[in-house]
């Protein structure tokens, strides 16, 4: 088993065209996808640009903007946004900071998995699922209800 280590003290800033106050980490990547954690300091920006893979950016905390084509909208954590292959998309933030996870698809692993879910499975394949929640008597220690998650 391998741990992926992300966050404080292993983030980068690489400053590109188009960024700024951006750090990253990549968390994952192998042809079918990548996984990058982003850190928007205040006031941080990755402006529109278009890429030809899928994208799906996840915020876990903090807050923003994104822009997806010429739709410009709030986004805080608990949210997540598709970046469609071939769109300008964006993001940035204000007076606030953000923290989002980004996975990127290529095409070719879209079309691939398409191909694999074409042949339906057998039945002889599927097997029922037993199971049910545990019961929790108490709320974890760790609980934050002002973060509006039920325990």
């Amino acid at each position: 088993m391998e741990i992926l280590r992300f966050g404080p003290g292993h983030r980068r800033s690489r400053p590109r065209e188009g960024t700024r106050g951006l750090a990253d980490q990549t968390i994952w990547s192998d042809p079918r996808a990548r996984v990058t954690e982003l850190a928007f300091s205040t006031r941080a920006l990755v402006a529109p640009q278009s890429s030809p893979d899928m994208g799906l950016f996840i915020v876990v905390a903090g807050g923003g903007w994104v822009q997806v084509g010429d739709e410009r909208t709030p986004i805080n954590h608990g949210e997540a946004v598709e970046w469609p292959p071939g769109v300008a998309h964006g993001a940035w933030t204000d007076g606030t900071t953000m923290r989002a996870i980004l996975v990127e698809v290529p095409d070719a692993a879209i079309e691939a998995s398409h191909d694999r879910l074409a042949e339906p499975p057998q039945v002889n394949d599927l097997t029922p699922a037993r199971g049910r929640l545990a019961h929790r008597a108490v709320p974890p220690a760790d609980h934050d209800q002002a973060e509006g998650e039920p325990w």
